[in-house]
């Protein structure tokens, strides 16, 4: 297996010494090149060179970020099979899965953010309460800077997504990869960079720093005024750690252990090929992958039958053009390990292979594959049943009532994502209902996250916080409320000095504005009409 892939290497630059990122690609083991990797220092100056161009781009109007974002998706578009072809390279995914897992979302997010975009993020009018003399509204006023730190399962995708939605709201955006896909981020910059000239804006507004963990974590520390951070939980406790030195608030997005409920009454070719593509799409490194499969027993067996069929015919290998393999491999050995380990505990405690289960070599011995693994009679004190395996692991689990599949679905510490398949649209509502989850998409897995209007994002520890649709670009917002003059006259506000009378004027106020029943209303106003008399000519 390759041990070398990112690996850090010194060299000398200028009479100083700098660190690369050595880049081999998983599906040949191949080197693909070095990457520098930057300094806190240099980490800083990215920071500080994006706070000073964010202040022109913070007053553009809405029509020239829509611009920059169309330049965007029309780059991406005209240059998709050399960006698939570097994307297949840095991950060893499949050119299927580069083409419908990055650049179909890619455009996806865009073109709704074109289109509504201004709508969510202009001022908006809002009821004046108690001053019917005011007129008030919220206005949705850029944070600053934010800092994108991003994993390696979606290279561009994660890295356009990521910076679309805080740079129509007016922010500049530091993008922080992981260093398993470095290679193919710096083509990335350059699409973002003409995007910006195009329109006469500073190509500091959104930048791409690559480097290891200290590089991250001086992005943290660096003053930003918000972090996205998508990623592990144990990952994500560090990120909060070191975002509690500037009080910077984040966004959390850190996986999930994602249930599939297969009812009775499911459409059995749904159901199977559901469940095939929640699981192994991008060879399962998917943070909303479907990892638990809960069948409900009057289908059970029909359903493993059938879906081990397919999982077996998979074809495996390195992905050399469009159609050559139905899968690619796992993009960093570290996470081979994760998952191998995870299936040879459950194999221990009495788990049953159906397909799969060891890691594979094809080719080179530097490559990172896992072959699409079915495991059955899997029990719930099995590690992999709570862990995220963040790869091509489908789980099957008998479940003898629609009750007990709801109670193992919520069992875990995770919440991302989670579906059911049922014909009954009753069942399938009444089920989702019950889910502890972020989101919940019935007869279908994955696709909540690809419908914009709706937000992303998890509960308990698949993170906090809101990407996508209306929720997730104010975020990146600072939600300012205004309250202003309606006419053209005032009402000084006399607070001082007070009166002897003031206390029960304001007692009287009060039960007038907010006490039940006509009667009463009308017996409080003659009482504090003849207290402001008192008031007047007892001075």
């Amino acid at each position: 297996m390759n041990t070398k892939v990112n690996a850090i290497e010194e060299t000398v630059e200028d009479g100083k010494s700098i660190k690369v990122i050595e880049c081999f690609s998983p599906s040949t083991g191949e080197k693909l090149g070095d990457v520098v990797a930057r300094t806190p220092a240099e980490v800083q100056q990215a920071v500080d060179k994006a706070r000073e161009a964010q202040k022109d781009w913070a007053k553009s109007s809405f029509n020239q970020r829509r611009a920059v974002l169309k330049h965007i998706m029309n780059h991406i578009l005209e240059h998709a099979d050399e960006l698939c072809d570097l994307i297949v390279k840095d991950s060893g995914k499949t050119y299927e899965n580069a083409m419908m897992g990055e650049v179909l979302p890619i455009c996806t997010k865009i073109k709704w953010t074109i289109k509504n975009g201004e709508k969510h993020l202009k001022p908006e009018k809002v009821g004046a309460g108690m001053f019917p003399h005011k007129k008030a509204h919220i206005e949705y006023v850029p944070l600053g800077v934010v800092a994108c730190i991003i994993p390696w399962n979606y290279p561009l995708q994660n890295i356009i997504s990521s910076l679309v939605t805080p740079l129509m709201a007016g922010n500049a955006v530091v993008l922080k990869p992981s260093e398993a896909v470095a290679w193919s981020s710096e083509r990335f910059q350059m699409i973002t960079d003409e995007a910006l000239r195009r329109e006469g804006f500073s190509t500091d507004i959104v930048q791409i720093v690559n480097g290891f963990g200290d590089t991250g974590a001086a992005l943290v520390r660096s003053g930003v005024d918000k972090i996205l951070f998508i990623g592990s939980v144990e990952n994500g406790r560090r990120i909060i750690e070191g975002s509690a030195e500037h009080l910077t608030p984040v966004i959390m997005e850190l996986g999930g252990k994602d249930p599939m409920i297969v009812c009775d009454d499911a459409d059995l070719d749904k159901a199977v090929h559901s469940a095939l593509g929640g699981c192994f799409i991008n060879l399962g490194q998917n943070c909303i992958a479907s990892e638990r499969i809960l069948v409900l027993e009057g289908v059970y067996d029909q359903f493993v039958a059938k879906v081990s069929d397919y999982a077996k015919q998979l074809r495996q290998g390195v992905p050399t053009n469009p159609g050559a393999v139905d899968v690619g491999a796992i993009t960093t050995p570290m996470q081979i390990k994760v998952i191998d380990d995870l299936v040879q505990d459950a194999i221990a405690k009495g788990a049953t292979v159906i397909t799969g289960g060891e890691i594979k070599t094809i080719g080179s011995s530097n490559t990172t594959f896992y072959p699409p693994t079915v495991l059955v009679n899997v029990t719930p004190e099995m590690k992999i049943t709570y862990t995220e395996v963040f790869g091509p692991v489908m789980l099957i689990m008998k479940m003898a009532s629609e009750e007990e599949a709801i109670q193992v679905a919520n069992s875990t510490d995770f919440g991302l994502h989670s579906s059911v398949i049922t014909k009954d649209k009753e069942k399938g509502k009444r089920i989702a209902d019950q889910l502890h989850a972020g989101a919940a998409c019935v007869n279908d897995f994955g696709l909540c996250y690809l419908n914009q209007d709706l937000p992303f994002g998890g509960v308990k520890y698949s993170g906090f916080g809101r990407m996508n649709g209306r929720d997730g670009l104010r975020s990146y917002t600072n939600h300012k409320a205004v309250l202003q003059d309606r006419f053209g006259f005032e009402i000084p506000p006399k607070l001082y000095p007070v009166g002897k009378h003031d206390y029960e004027s304001a007692k009287l106020g009060i039960r007038l504005m907010f006490q039940d029943g006509f009667a009463n209303k009308l017996k409080t106003l003659a009482s504090l009409i003849w207290v402001n008399l008192k008031a007047k000519f007892s001075k």
